[in-house]
């Protein structure tokens, strides 16, 4: 197991396989860094290195009562990235994962980066406003925390089912994702993961985006019932200057899972369109 401490004294775990140009990947709530697996292994054959971290307070990085907001994950990407020296960079956002990716441009820049993968992204904002009509009303966080607080195992059995579309007429039906969204959300600290819905349901990233100076796919189900498509890839798509969005037919929020070998294509091709 790798592990770094971060400046303010939380450790962090990450996994690096393979050699080659790093590819960098950073997951959605509740999640860890093992929701990527799949995709470090399609990558690492194919000569990359697959990097994956867990976020403080999730999958196997220490739980922390506070600093789990926006602005300090986003510092510990950056210093994720400095301890590895990581140049030249493809960073992969799922989600809460794409915010923080984002918050950690506007921060810190694109000197480190080649170019940014925006999949299912919380971006620009999830939250309905006057500026966001398309957005979530209030109500749904915090029934999403109502729900956590009082039983987040069951919680996280019934979220996992639109999170993966299988409530969807005809759709194959996969426990094991499931069972492995449920065994991730779990493993993480209650008040890390409590705290985590603010950050990807409560927080603007619009700026965050047009910061960006580096080219960005978006990737991005039509059917997501956990991050619409309308609050978040079509508005993002026009704030980023370089950007490039995909949309799967029907896909759900968790797209990488459930569309593995489309998804390791599209990235691939991507990849193979940047500057060496």
């Amino acid at each position: 197991m790798s592990v770094f401490t971060t400046s303010d004294g939380v450790d962090i775990h990450y996994k690096s396989q393979g050699n080659g140009r790093a590819i960098l990947f950073s997951h959605g709530w509740p999640l860890s860094g093992d929701a990527w697996e799949t995709q470090m292994l399609f990558f690492g054959i194919r000569g990359f290195r697959a990097i994956a971290y867990d976020r403080r307070s999730h999958g196997r990085s220490q739980q922390v009562w506070e600093g789990n907001e926006i602005e300090r994950t986003a510092k510990d990407l950056a210093e994720l990235m400095d301890h590895l020296d990581l140049r030249n960079v493809v960073l992969v956002g799922h989600a809460a994962g794409g915010g923080e990716a984002a918050r950690y441009i506007r921060r810190h820049g694109c000197g480190r980066l080649a170019a940014v993968v925006l999949v299912a992204a919380v971006p620009p904002m999830m939250l309905r406003s006057a500026d966001n009509p398309e957005g979530l009303p209030q109500e749904i966080f915090d029934s999403i925390r109502a729900g956590i607080a009082a039983n987040r195992s069951q919680f996280f059995r019934d979220f996992a089912v639109p999170f993966y579309g299988h409530n969807r007429p005809g759709v194959t039906v996969m426990p094991g994702l499931e069972d492995a969204l449920w065994l991730q959300a779990m493993s993480g600290g209650l008040k890390g993961i409590y705290d985590g819905v603010g950050a990807f349901g409560e927080v603007d990233f619009t700026d965050d985006l047009k910061a960006i100076t580096v080219p960005v796919l978006i990737l991005h189900g039509d059917d997501d019932q956990i991050v619409p498509i309308k609050a978040s890839a079509l508005r993002a798509v026009r704030l980023i200057p370089q950007a490039t969005l995909k949309i799967y037919p029907g896909g759900p929020h968790g797209l990488a899972e459930t569309h593995p070998e489309q998804f390791g294509r599209d990235l691939l091709s991507f990849i193979h369109g940047l500057a060496p």
